[in-house]
């Protein structure tokens, strides 16, 4: 096993810090990463020794500022310079640690890395990617809310580093990618759409389906479901929201009566499966994918399990290499397209 050390923002998200100090020892505890939390030195030591957490073989960097829910993104480069998230950023830049888990402010967490770690030469933009329950299995949606307004290009550089991802980290063989749009026509849509789907449809790298229409996303439609991030993000929060929706009628149905109650005991560890194969928290957190170290975004609302599983992928993605693999991937493009420019 690689002797990872993983920066954690001990003061991001609406759990901080005690929610993110025990998933950070849950998972120092059970994939023997060393730990290091940036954060009030002083209020992470008391929060660990009043919930009898043994933080000893963690290191503490001290920062005394936060950046809120509410806070403008472009903060962390002003007036919040000194929060957890900021000086995370800058000991990943520097080489302190592998990895930057955070489950703080999305867009703040967006801007630093772009500004502080920087993005892979050659991408665009980067973009926060999700991996979600379908079907069968998993499939990752890129971008769900950093880039609002695309172009074709992003896209198909979204497709390519959504590849690397769920081939890589997921264990997906050739990964379908799809493109989101209001049908399956290589016409339909706007203009962007119509070029990013011919880039997406020759380009090499990408294993591409066509387009994909919301109602297969949860289908099976594709492994990687690219959209620009204003889209991305509504269906984002439109499949959370309907998730809960279906377990909670599904759950008083069972309650419903004495039969009802009867029939859950029968199937109750098909039930628990299924509720483990659906739930968010198993893929705790979606990684700022372009950036040229590993950021990852754990969910505001983290729990301890939630964030352990998030230090996990971010694990995963350094262990696989997939900065390397999507800059060399990046490479490629970019020289069969000044081949083609030129005329070779």
């Amino acid at each position: 096993m690689i002797n990872l050390k993983i920066i954690v923002d001990a003061f991001g998200g609406d759990n901080a810090p005690l929610e993110i100090i025990k998933g950070s020892k849950m998972a120092q505890d059970e994939f023997g990463y060393d730990i290091l939390l940036v954060g009030s030195k002083e209020i992470i030591k008391k929060t660990a020794e009043s919930n009898r957490i043994d933080i000893s073989r963690m290191q503490i960097i001290d920062a005394n500022d936060i950046i809120s829910m509410k806070d403008e993104p472009i903060s962390i480069m002003k007036s919040k310079n000194r929060s957890s998230m900021a000086i995370g950023l800058k000991l990943l830049k520097e080489g302190a640690g592998d990895a930057f888990v955070s489950a703080g402010n999305s867009g703040a967490l967006a801007v630093g890395a772009t500004l502080t770690v920087k993005r892979i030469k050659g991408i665009k933009r980067c973009a926060f990617a999700p991996v979600i329950p379908k079907d069968k299995g998993w499939f990752m949606l890129i971008d769900s809310g950093a880039n609002v307004e695309c172009r074709p290009e992003m896209l198909e550089q979204f497709g390519i580093m959504g590849s690397v991802y769920m081939e890589n980290v997921m264990h997906v063989q050739k990964p379908k990618v799809g493109l989101v749009n209001v049908g399956i026509e290589p016409t339909k849509g706007s203009d962007m759409y119509k070029h990013a789907y011919d880039l997406m449809r020759k380009n090499k790298n990408i294993n591409f389906v066509g387009n994909i229409e919301a109602r297969d996303i949860p289908l099976d439609g594709a492994d990687v479901v690219v959209a620009d991030g204003f889209t991305g993000n509504i269906i984002l929060k439109f499949y959370e929201g309907m998730s809960k929706v279906i377990f909670g009628k599904f759950k008083t149905l069972l309650m419903k009566n004495f039969k009802t109650k009867i029939a859950a005991l029968a199937i109750k560890s098909e039930l628990e499966a299924m509720k483990k194969e659906s739930d968010y928290k198993e893929h705790g957190g979606a990684p700022l994918i372009g950036i040229s170290k590993p950021v990852f975004k754990a969910h505001g609302s983290s729990d301890a399990k939630t964030f352990k599983n998030a230090i996990k992928l971010a694990g995963r993605y350094v262990e696989c290499e997939a900065v390397r693999i999507i800059t060399e991937k990046i490479g490629e493009v970019i020289e069969d397209t000044h081949c083609e420019e030129s005329g070779n």
